[in-house]
């Protein structure tokens, strides 16, 4: 480790940086799921740049489209005006869309984060519908921009911050581990009471709440822990806030584009939302989001929503080929055969290790919760979350040559979101560090629960 390069960065760098406070390295090389550090070390990326890199590093198939658009003379930003990356981008674009949303979709470029299209679509939707409420779930995550902030699960980032936007009401998600309803209650009754509680909201003439300019919704909550939404609920979900004729926006960022085993993880469910968010991977790892919406609610003004790297053309470049990638190598039953082979690993994993909570997730998007199975239950009878256990975990993956990240209540998750290129030998090898790395930390487990109170750090 270069510690003098670190120590340098450490002082410049602002205290808000997060990924390099736990992966203390500093990385030179990259090669689909394989990067490098500068002391040629190699890893095993379950990062993935959060996602943004679907065909991870430097893919040759993208990296050559790049360098031909680099070398053809056309422009290299064009604000919202025609080029042809961007007419070709929106028709690869609009293939993948399924064809119900497809033939009445339109499509609104927007600044190149997943949080401004979630800001996109709050305007959108309040102007067309002309209400001021928004219904999210407990455990969002949809960006970090103030408003965003106003809508997220983690209490941590907002604690500091005041005035954040009012009417924005929290529903219980399906988070089936750790039912918001108790550990008595099972996986099919958790549904159920949440669809019973976004009923009864919508409904009830006083459950003090307006009706919602739209419902934001992750079919799998990523930063919150991996925690896959099932076919049914979302189809419930969609039934109730079409009688009630409340947009359903949902929230691609981390789960689209393949990473599910579906193009769009909504797809799972086979239902059509109103709206679709969608940033990191759509890029091909360069900075791109859009808002794909049904023409119906187009009733903005011309410059409603604007920004000056909206459709940056190197990722419009860079989109299309992993579109056109992903369909050519049929890259989604790769996505499937891989995922399902690291999730019964790590099942088997979770056979080994009594602190291994919960295995979960689909497809290339998997969470491992850690938990003190030997600690006294909480309030609604679930298990400590072994935060502490999960973060000395994550350190010792990094030594073993596996970079993870962690994340979920308490930041007792372990997530594994590889390139959806990653080799069944890769995922073997990703088991086989992990596996090292849990029986490692084993005397720590106890020690980390122990400095916990209710699974919070003390």
């Amino acid at each position: 480790m270069n510690s003098e390069l670190l120590e340098s960065l450490d002082r410049r760098e602002s205290s808000a940086r997060t990924y390099s406070r736990s992966i203390q390295r500093v990385l030179n090389w990259g090669s689909l799921a394989q990067v490098q550090d500068d002391q040629g070390r190699r890893y095993i990326d379950c990062l993935a740049c959060a996602g943004a890199l679907p065909l991870g590093h430097n893919h040759p198939y993208v990296q050559q489209r790049v360098i031909e658009f680099l070398q053809s003379g056309q422009l290299q930003q064009a604000l919202d005006l025609a080029t042809p990356a961007k007419l070709r981008f929106m028709d690869k674009l609009f293939a993948a869309l399924p064809e119900t949303l497809s033939r009445q979709a339109k499509v609104q470029f927007c600044g190149p984060t997943g949080a401004d299209a979630v800001e996109a679509a709050l305007k959108l939707f309040k102007t067309a519908t002309g209400r001021r409420s928004v219904l999210v779930f407990q455990g969002a995550y949809h960006g970090m921009t103030h408003a965003t902030l106003g809508m997220m699960g983690n209490l941590a980032p907002k604690q500091a911050i005041s005035g954040m936007p009012a009417e924005v009401q929290f529903l219980p998600f399906p988070y089936t581990y750790r039912s918001p309803f108790g550990a008595q209650v099972d996986a099919q009754e958790t549904e159920r009471l949440s669809l019973a509680y976004l009923e009864n909201l919508l409904s009830d003439p006083e459950s003090g709440v307006n009706k919602p300019a739209m419902l934001l919704v992750e079919p799998i909550q990523g930063e919150g822990g991996c925690i896959p939404a099932s076919a049914e609920w979302l189809r419930q979900v969609r039934e109730i806030t079409a009688r009630h004729d409340v947009p359903l926006v949902v929230d691609e960022v981390q789960s689209g584009i393949g990473r599910s085993g579906d193009m769009f993880a909504f797809e799972h469910a086979g239902i059509v939302p109103d709206a679709v968010l969608l940033s990191k991977a759509i890029g091909g790892g360069y900075p791109l989001s859009v808002l794909v919406y049904r023409d119906e609610y187009d009733r903005w003004q011309p410059g409603a929503h604007a920004g000056t790297f909206r459709g940056n053309q190197i990722a419009l470049v860079s989109g299309a080929a992993t579109l056109d990638f992903l369909r050519e190598e049929n890259l989604l039953a790769h996505v499937r055969r891989t995922g399902e082979r690291l999730r019964q690993g790590l099942l088997a994993l979770q056979r080994r290790f009594p602190c291994i909570g919960d295995v979960r997730g689909r497809g290339l998007m998997i969470g491992v919760e850690l938990i003190d199975p030997d600690g006294a239950v909480d309030a609604l009878g679930h298990p400590p979350a072994a935060g502490d256990l999960a973060r000395a975990v994550k350190r010792a993956c990094l030594d073993e040559g596996l970079i993870i990240e962690s994340g979920g209540r308490h930041g007792a998750v372990l997530r594994f979101l590889p390139p959806l290129t990653i080799s069944e030998h890769e995922i073997d090898a990703i088991l086989e560090r992990l596996a090292r790395a849990l029986a490692a930390q084993q005397p720590a487990a106890r020690a980390a629960a122990q400095r916990s109170v209710g699974g919070m750090p003390a």
